[in-house]
């Protein structure tokens, strides 16, 4: 058995179909964890949703966080909020891979999976959270403040919270020479985003995955179809 975690896919079907497929090579037995933001910017984010709950329908042992993105979606969708902060190159690629004009149209299903996402993944030696914690509250709190664990760019890591635990997470994306190098140290923080949406970003528009285990690292390029987005 493997265990791999990946992040913030936003929309990329073809590449981190290519990364299950034919890098990963999952199988049934192995464990995959991906931290969040499956949604918006990038071109099918309705494709990406499928896949996954496919993977899990089949008896793939997939596990998933709620990123901010994900976040952002459900609360769009059902409780009216602005969507406005995402800009147009978010928003219309998302509406479109979904086939509606307003968020509110989107299937309940795909809603419903989204709201049954939770915000953190721990396991034996590991914790799993799309972004990151404010170490500075008490301990409990700190596991229950999902603004931060859903959004935060900046966080002192203290393993000590965590039981000495290390710390996983996306949302903040950094170039795949500087993941390289990170990873190769064994921190006890780590964040696997390297911006696989934004293709016309060389430094970035790779999709990395982490093996839990042996601390190997896989990057896959951007493999979708031309699509519209600005540069980071």
């Amino acid at each position: 058995m493997s265990r791999y975690a990946t992040t913030d896919l936003h929309g990329c079907l073809h590449t981190f179909r290519y990364l299950v497929e034919e890098e990963l090579r999952l199988t049934r037995d192995d464990e995959l964890y991906l931290l969040g933001d499956y949604v918006n910017k990038g071109p099918d984010s309705r494709g990406v949703l499928d896949y996954i709950m496919q993977l899990q329908a089949t008896g793939y042992r997939v596990r998933c966080l709620r990123g901010n993105h994900d976040q952002a979606l459900l609360d769009g969708a059902r409780h009216r909020w602005r969507w406005d902060w995402l800009g147009p190159r978010g928003r219309l690629p998302t509406l479109r891979s979904f086939g509606v004009a307003r968020l509110a149209h989107i299937p309940d299903h795909y809603l419903d999976w989204v709201a049954a996402l939770p915000y953190e993944i721990e396991l034996p030696d590991v914790v799993l959270v799309h972004a990151g914690y404010n170490f500075a509250l008490p301990a409990a709190a700190m596991r229950q403040d999902y603004d931060t664990m859903l959004n935060t760019k900046k966080f002192t890591f203290d393993p000590s919270r965590l039981g000495g635990k290390r710390l996983l997470h996306g949302h903040v994306p950094i170039a795949t020479a500087q993941l390289r190098v990170k990873t190769a140290t064994q921190p006890g923080a780590l964040g696997l985003d390297t911006g696989c949406v934004y293709r016309h970003n060389p430094e970035l528009a790779h999709l990395a995955a982490l093996d839990l285990d042996t601390w190997q690292l896989t990057l896959v390029p951007n493999r979708e179809p031309a699509y519209s987005i600005g540069k980071r």
